[in-house]
């Protein structure tokens, strides 16, 4: 007798739900996924506990008719696709067929669903149905799904905290309402609501139901087009940064994916913007022919593949980076309001409170009412010992004032002019540090050496592109540099990169080479110690970037030679620093990001000196 048997259906259901339903957030993402593809322009996901004891999704899409009602909890049922050739244009979230199943065979799941003329409800528990008759005739599906890997105990125990398990779905779902504007979601734990959305359609009304009006305000719109994709969306001003590439959501043709290539992209394109390991929040929409992704990579349906994906990452680059440099504008410091009481916020564990002004001040908590006692009965079965933390309290803020309009300084006149550097007179110098000046509006200080770094940069940036100039230093005595036999074998494949950044090395023996010349335009009595840091740069990188090479070539250049702090200054020098810095390409930051002007209004003073009253 053979050895090899066939395994029953329930079993292979258990097996597909471990890549499938890896936590909570998991059922939510397949059941909201679904109610989208309904149609639906109101979703409700109901939390007891994060998820483990109950999920439930209330929608008011199309519906189900008894026949696909008890056929989509058998695998491979889907609605999406008919044949192979449906496969490579996929423009509906779910495909695979695998959800429903998967989720049913490790919970207890209760589906009441009516398409408007007949109303069907089941019961299954672990994967096999329990009950099955007529339902009430609302239109859309009401699916609960109860105790949550019941039958998979090793499932359960590996399980995150409960502040964990809600932040992920929490995430999820502000994802989900910024790809779908348009509909209406809500979001409710153990009773009290997390999140609430119009579904007006407005992005910039999601994003301040998300991150508060204040953020809101501060992005800016962008879009544009090749010949095969579109995009669309919001990008944050540069003071406004966040630790990591979480707070960059990329949607394509409405699904929200992980692709490093363009998140990367999105951070270049703020290039000399941003502060050092600072990332900005980034709403990219993406539209283009289904037939030029591939989103069947991997059961979570995260990970796509994207044709013609250079053309793409240089449309991205482009777009934001335009309108990003054509908004920029000095940081204006207003007078803080009083405050009247703590101030409130929409629950979000994705994001840091808008009043952050320092990457390391962790975001306050506050406790919120969990079930220890209920939840630790529950695990005590399987021999768990959870640790249970208190999660966010949201203090639900009204969002009505989101209603009226924003300020628009991103507007398509802005994108094609940009921010005007202002008229501004000398006053005088702090600390040897900041230069103080004056105009119509306000006063400004200026950090001396961030602008002369910005000056200095773009000098360098325009020098280091030269590379047939003959603006070089002979030395009498050449410049000697010494590496190890493996550093001195990438050297040699790397000489006509030094070369396109002002490097010119020659080999001097196997591990040993020299310079007898270098550009005149190199930060005088830096030379060697320049030289020194761009063969470092090529050693780093095993395959080298001959125009990122010249960015940084041009910004360590720019550092070294502009002036430092502590140092003072003659009336005329910071004079002749801002008439420079007024010619400068971007004048508002340093190629390191900082920022180089800051702007304090008129009117801010005068109500701090009681001048105006109101």
């Amino acid at each position: 007798m053979g050895k090899i048997r066939l395994m029953d259906e329930p079993l292979s259901n258990k097996i597909a739900a471990g890549e499938v339903v890896e936590r909570p957030t998991s059922v939510v993402k397949e059941l909201v996924e679904n109610a989208i593809d309904a149609g639906s322009t109101a979703i409700e996901v109901l939390l007891q506990e994060a998820g483990l004891t109950s999920i439930q999704i209330i929608d008011n899409g199309a519906g189900m008719d008894e026949e696909d009602a008890v056929l989509s909890f058998s695998r491979h049922a889907t609605s999406k696709i008919e044949n192979e050739h449906d496969l490579f244009r996929i423009r509906t979230l779910g495909f695979r067929g695998e959800a429903l199943a998967s989720i049913a065979s490790v919970s207890k799941v209760t589906l009441q669903t009516s398409d408007g003329e007949s109303g069907t409800y089941l019961e299954i528990e672990g994967g096999r149905p329990t009950e099955h008759r007529a339902g009430a005739l609302r239109q859309g599906t009401d699916i609960r799904i109860g105790q949550l890997f019941f039958n998979t105990p090793a499932r359960l125990k590996y399980m995150k905290t409960l502040q964990t398990e809600l932040g992920h779905t929490i995430d999820l779902m502000n994802r989900f309402a910024l790809s779908y504007p348009g509909i209406s979601f809500r979001l409710v734990h153990d009773g009290k609501q997390l999140l609430q959305t119009a579904g007006s359609g407005e992005i910039r009304r999601v994003l301040a139901d998300i991150y508060g009006v204040a953020i809101a305000k501060k992005m800016v719109a962008f879009e544009g087009e090749s010949p095969d994709y579109q995009i669309e969306g919001f990008a944050s001003l540069p003071e406004i940064t966040r630790a990591n590439k979480n707070y960059i959501s990329l949607f394509v043709n409405g699904r929200w994916v992980k692709h490093y290539a363009i998140a990367n992209t999105v951070h270049k394109a703020y290039h000399t913007f941003l502060p050092l390991e600072r990332q900005p929040i980034v709403v990219l929409n993406i539209k283009g022919d289904p037939y030029l992704t591939d989103v069947n990579v991997h059961p979570s349906k995260q990970q796509i593949r994207l044709s013609k994906e250079k053309e793409l990452l240089e449309l991205v680059h482009h777009t934001i980076r335009r309108a990003i440099q054509t908004a920029v504008r000095a940081p204006v410091i207003e007078k803080p309001k009083p405050a009247k009481q703590a101030p409130s916020r929409q629950l979000d564990l994705w994001k840091r409170p808008v009043e952050e002004t320092s990457r390391h001040q962790p975001e306050p908590l506050s406790s919120m009412d969990w079930k220890q006692d209920k939840l630790q009965e529950r695990v005590k079965d399987f021999k768990l010992k959870p640790r249970l933390e208190p999660v966010i309290e949201p203090a639900q803020e009204p969002v009505e004032d989101v209603q009226g309009p924003f300020d628009e300084p991103e507007s398509r006149q802005a994108i094609d002019d940009g921010p005007q550097f202002p008229e501004l007179e000398v006053v005088g110098q702090i600390h040897g540090t900041y230069i103080v000046a004056q105009s119509s509006d306000g006063f400004y200080l200026i950090d001396q050496h961030a602008a002369q770094e910005r000056i200095k940069y773009e000098f360098f940036r325009e020098k280091v592109g030269e590379t047939d100039s003959n603006e070089r230093q002979s030395l009498l005595l050449p410049l000697t540099f010494h590496y190890s036999r493996d550093e001195a074998l990438h050297l040699k494949d790397q000489l006509n990169a030094l070369e396109e950044s002002g490097v010119f090395l020659e080999e001097f023996g196997d591990t040993t080479f020299i310079v007898r010349e270098y550009p005149t335009w190199f930060p005088k009595g830096f030379e060697q110690e320049v030289i020194e840091d761009l063969i470092e740069q090529v050693l780093a990188e095993r395959k080298v970037d001959i125009k990122k090479l010249r960015e940084d070539a041009a910004i360590m250049m720019s550092c070294k030679r502009s002036i430092k702090a502590n140092h003072f200054l003659q009336k005329h020098d910071m004079e002749r620093l801002l008439a420079d810095l007024k010619n400068a390409e971007q004048p508002f930051t340093c190629p390191h990001g900082r920022p180089v002007i800051i702007h304090f209004k008129t009117y801010d003073i005068e109500k701090m000196f009681k001048r105006v009253m109101n």
